[in-house]
């Protein structure tokens, strides 16, 4: 321990107040935050911190400079022909019987808004499985595989790697050895781990947690660039002869990992970087947009732009700005090596004003109830602005986006609401198959049979509809196909569940109608 080398690090970059404390701590305390400065450039974090300052004074609004995307570069689920959509999904099947896809999960974060303090992943919304998002994560994988090996006859594994944070790495592991990698081969799901930074006062002063702790926050998901870099996983790839990764966020209950639609489509328009999106439920609704932005492709957020701009309309009626963003992202593994190695430091940190615990010049603990300090982040489609051939592919919400980010009782993307989401779903699978369902209005125990009441328990806040309670195992289906012989001339009273069998049987459990 050369403390004498540390204070002056510290001195010369400002941050000498880090060990005002250092006379109280005993040894073991000592050697904690010795370990911890030692690990921090702060050369590196100043910077940081100046670049986010020239950023914050360059900020306003982007309406002047805000341009919709190219239609030659979109496409549409619902505006696409089935036969092309059928080239789509095998040309992407072909890749993943190769071996050349893998699967990028962003799982840096814990359920705090949830309630809870474990990984989002290994929450479970109380299906009738009681499957986690996880699991059903994983599920889909193995579909994908036996889907592949159908259309080519080949059989490939998809590599699914996990980024964690420092706070969800060690139980997102541990879970996966409990539950055996819930069936994919434990060689091909590597658990990597995104870096942290210091959390900042507004004058660029880090921010003590206690007398021996820095108080550190994950780099965004942005982060995943650094990551791959400093984990080795873009040499992993390579060794694996992966050519094509899908990047999500582990919160989206109906994810289609891998999607083979969105492969396909991304091949032929050539792209090295693609995003789905979904159309804006309103003008004013609170997400991001992807467009252009001074000639480059960037999403662009909605506190960013005028109601004026938002509101902007098509000579058709559509939004002129409508393509939402939901952290679905299609890179070529040449992009992101172009990304960590030439550009990593180009992306630019965002700044997340916070309530950070702290303490105070006594050293006693603070619990702030205003933000106090800041966080840099970066953000994973802060790439979009590097493609040279970017593709947007515009698919359906109630198909494919309802994230999990709120507990029971807010407005939105509470568990319910992902819940009944994953319900709708699989109910327009069975229909979709030539299935029916007869909605019983007999109440037992005071509700709707084989049911879920949206009065008593509100979905998005907008739908007082009763929702069956139906759910298909994705080892049965990926995306709807399989059922047909199961369900087709059949009516069925909910609740229904498909499942399989340890066996590899497909088990209907479900009362069906005699009328």
């Amino acid at each position: 321990m050369n403390l004498d080398n540390l204070k002056l690090k510290l001195r010369q970059t400002g941050q000498e107040h880090l060990l005002d404390f250092w006379d109280n701590l005993n040894d073991q305390e000592r050697a904690s935050l010795y370990k911890d400065l030692e690990k921090i450039n702060f050369e590196e974090v100043n910077r940081f911190f100046a670049r986010c300052q020239e950023q914050k004074g360059s900020e306003g609004k982007l309406d002047d400079i805000l341009e919709p995307l190219p239609r030659e570069l979109c496409g549409s689920i619902l505006q696409t022909p089935e036969e092309q959509i059928k080239k789509y999904e095998k040309a992407g099947l072909v890749q993943i019987s190769n071996g050349k896809v893998a699967v990028l999960l962003l799982a840096g974060g814990q359920g705090t808004r949830l309630g809870v303090n474990y990984p989002k992943g290994m929450y479970n919304v109380q299906l009738p499985s009681g499957k986690t998002l996880y699991q059903l994560q994983a599920e889909r994988i193995l579909k994908l595989e036996e889907l592949s090996e159908k259309v080519t006859g080949k059989t490939a594994s998809i590599p699914w790697y996990i980024m964690t944070s420092e706070a969800t790495k060690e139980p997102t592991q541990v879970f996966f050895d409990k539950h055996d990698y819930f069936g994919l081969q434990k060689k091909n799901v590597v658990i990597f781990e995104q870096h942290t930074l210091p959390c900042m006062t507004f004058d660029g002063k880090i921010l003590l947690e206690k007398q021996y702790k820095i108080a550190q926050a994950p780099d965004g998901n942005g982060g995943l660039y650094r990551a791959l870099g400093t984990s080795n996983i873009l040499e992993d790839m390579d060794a694996r002869g992966i050519k094509h990764v899908h990047a999500y966020c582990v919160d989206n209950i109906l994810v289609k990992l891998a999607d083979p639609v969105f492969f396909g489509f991304c091949m032929e328009k050539g792209a090295d970087c693609g995003a789905k999106v979904v159309q804006k439920a309103s003008p004013t609704e609170a997400v991001g947009v992807v467009c252009k932005v001074n000639g480059h492709y960037q999403v662009v957020e909605y506190s960013e732009i005028t109601t004026k701009t938002a509101e902007r309309r098509n000579a058709d009626g559509s939004l002129t700005f409508s393509a939402g963003n939901i952290c679905n992202h299609y890179f070529t593994v040449d992009f992101l090596k172009a990304i960590v190695r030439e550009h990593e430091d180009d992306l630019i940190h965002h700044v997340a004003r916070k309530k950070i615990p702290t303490i105070d010049n006594n050293g006693q603990p603070i619990k702030p109830t205003i933000p106090n300090g800041m966080k840099m982040e970066k953000f994973v489609f802060d790439v979009f602005a590097f493609a040279r051939n970017f593709a947007v592919w515009d698919v359906i919400r109630e198909d494919e986006f309802s994230p999990l980010k709120n507990a029971e009782g807010a407005s939105k993307d509470t568990p319910t609401t992902s819940r009944l989401s994953l319900y709708r779903l699989h109910k327009k699978f069975v229909e979709n198959a030539g299935g029916r369902f007869q909605l019983s209005n007999e109440k037992v125990n005071g509700k709707t049979n084989g049911h879920v009441e949206e009065n008593e328990v509100s979905s998005n806040g907008s739908d007082n509809e009763d929702t069956p309670v139906i759910e298909v195992s994705p080892l049965v289906s990926y995306a709807g196909e399989g059922l047909r012989e199961h369900v087709e001339g059949k009516t069925f009273i909910p609740p229904l569940t498909i499942t399989m069998t340890t066996k590899g049987n497909i088990l209907v459990k479900g009362q069906i109608s005699s009328n």
